[in-house]
């Protein structure tokens, strides 16, 4: 038909009209599973997968395991196959998940708010040297990860760990993820609230619930009464920090959406403060809302991080207020910048009670079995019965008399765990990297041992707070754009154009002060090899540019290209 004055409409082409799929939100009616991990969550509830490792896979072996509990429910305790040897990183992307799946996996323990007994921490390095070829790290969300587990073990192993109070309940998969916490709750003198409390009734009341078992994604909280703001609060899907309330007295500033990855968010602030009483109920209502109104169709997506985006704080605290609690929250106060130039706790402190607390520093998170076990050893030795792992792979002894400390730390230098660690000792962390990780594009760990010692070497007046941040990946689970040096693994170009390990650069990230992400230099990466020579390059450079009291991130968002690179 030909256009008309009468008919314009003629002339143009007809479009098709498509209905909107949404966000795979429960709450809108969007119901039907939008991807594989939804449909084996539908199918099955995570949790239930345990009576199947305990009745048939541990019986039957590796190889009788169902490809959607392998790759996906065993998750919610704590399982992931680990990578097979020998599979370089140009690989990782390539090959299918049954060709990079070793028939060995890591277990995640998980030590909500970092806390253990000596005897707890025994029985984890016991269950390394017996079960897991010595292997453990200290994670930066206070776990301690195994690796080389056989299915046919995982039962016993759990029996051990329940024994003493301890599980994997949860400790991966879409939900409640460990709840991190002050190591020094309830001991640091100058702590303005303990949330252990609040700690213990989230974890009593609904880890392991099938209330929560089954959300869009994993679910990160944090939770610390510390003036050093010392969990990294900004970077978790909810957080409750310390503040003083000027009518109510000490409680909670509310924090949501934070997350970093491919597309890392701060995390902000509600404007609530919460009472520690009402921890659990206003966790379970942010849970909740995560549960209800979690964007389910695209697992890239499917973070909190992205509907708080999307709703702002403003709705999101409306919603749970109205929908959730069925009652509003009280307006508070902002935390104050952090009281410290470090916030990790390494080194000796006194307690609130008059006793000691010696925080000391493994490198990178890696430890032993048998190093674990001699920690617990030396702990009880000097008068202690409790330990605390931290958010940047340390580990801290509580509870020693005055006389006590000297030989305490002493003993510690001997186990190459030092309690006076240089600024790159104290201030390097790394991920698990290839050595056992499917997603990892390079080797960390050692690489992170090694500069560690290259920079000790070559600059050893450097005595600055400095972060150094390795991930084998993009996937950031070392922090990578919060750093200070923000490394990411890749594969680079060496300079006979032949591909080799190496990292994009991230420069001048942090918490805390002025929180914000790293800059990225346009072209700038660095081969492994080179690694060494470019941080020490750079590191000189910042002294010498430096202005009086100016820190690194500082200095690195206002220093030329040429200077970073």
């Amino acid at each position: 038909m030909a256009a008309t004055p009468q008919n314009p409409a003629a002339a143009a082409p007809r479009r098709k009209v498509s209905r909107h799929r949404g966000e795979g939100q429960w709450a809108a009616g969007h119901h039907t599973p939008l991807n594989g991990n939804e449909q084996f969550k539908k199918d099955d509830d995570g949790l239930n997968v345990r009576t199947r490792i305990e009745t048939i896979y541990s019986k039957r072996g590796f190889d009788s395991i169902d490809p959607n509990d392998l790759r996906g429910r065993m998750r919610w305790w704590g399982l992931y196959t680990q990578r097979k040897p020998g599979i370089d990183g140009g690989k990782t992307a390539i090959l299918e998940p049954e060709e990079l799946d070793d028939k060995y996996f890591m277990l995640r323990v998980r030590i909500d708010g970092g806390r253990l007994t000596t005897q707890q921490l025994r029985v984890i390095g016991e269950i390394s040297e017996e079960f897991a070829r010595g292997s453990a790290d200290v994670t930066d969300r206070q776990n301690i990860q195994l690796h080389w587990i056989r299915i046919e073990d995982v039962p016993e192993i759990w029996n051990r760990l329940e024994a003493v109070g301890l599980s994997t309940t949860e400790a991966c998969g879409d939900c409640p993820r460990v709840v991190i916490g002050s190591p020094v709750a309830g001991i640091a003198e100058d702590e303005i609230i303990d949330g252990s409390w609040a700690i213990d009734e989230i974890h009593e009341r609904y880890i392991g619930s099938k209330e929560f078992s089954n959300l869009p994604r994993k679910f990160k909280t944090a939770i610390s009464g510390s003036p050093l703001l010392d969990v990294v609060h900004e970077i978790n899907d909810i957080a409750f920090v310390g503040v003083e309330h000027p009518e109510h007295g000490p409680g909670f500033d509310l924090w949501v959406g934070g997350g970093l990855s491919t597309n890392p968010k701060l995390g902000v602030r509600l404007g609530a403060w919460v009472p520690l009483e009402d921890v659990p109920e206003v966790w379970a209502g942010v849970v909740g809302i995560f549960r209800d109104w979690g964007y389910r169709r695209l697992r890239t997506r499917a973070r909190l991080k992205f509907l708080v985006a999307d709703w702002g704080p403003e709705k999101f605290r409306q919603v749970l207020e109205d929908d959730y609690l069925k009652r509003k929250l009280v307006d508070g106060p902002a935390p104050a910048e952090p009281s410290g130039r470090w916030r990790d706790h390494v080194g000796v402190h006194r307690q609130k009670d008059g006793l000691f607390y010696v925080g000391f520093a493994p490198r990178v998170g890696r430890v032993d079995g048998a190093t674990l076990t001699k920690i617990a050893e030396v702990a009880e030795a000097h008068g202690s019965g409790r330990v605390r792992t931290t958010v940047e792979q340390k580990m801290i002894i509580l509870d020693v008399e005055e006389a006590q400390v000297e030989p305490l730390v002493e003993a510690l230098e001997a186990l190459d765990l030092t309690a006076k660690p240089s600024p790159f000792r104290r201030g390097t962390m790394a991920c698990t990297g290839i050595e056992y990780c499917k997603l990892a594009i390079v080797e960390t760990k050692q690489r992170g041992s090694t500069l560690i010692d290259e920079l000790e070497r070559r600059i050893p007046e450097f005595d600055e707070p400095l972060t150094i941040n390795i991930n084998g990946c993009p996937n950031a689970c070392a922090r990578i754009q919060v750093a200070d040096i923000g490394l990411k693994g890749q594969l680079v170009l060496d300079d006979k154009g032949e591909q080799v390990e190496g990292y994009q650069v991230h420069l001048g990230g942090a918490l805390g002060l002025e929180a914000g992400f790293g800059r990225k230099v346009r072209g700038l990466k660095v081969t492994a090899e080179e690694l060494p020579d470019y941080v020490e390059r750079v590191l000189k450079r910042f002294q010498a540019e430096r202005e009086d009291g100016e820190r690194f991130a500082a200095w690195a968002s206002r220093a030329s290209e040429e200077a970073l690179s």
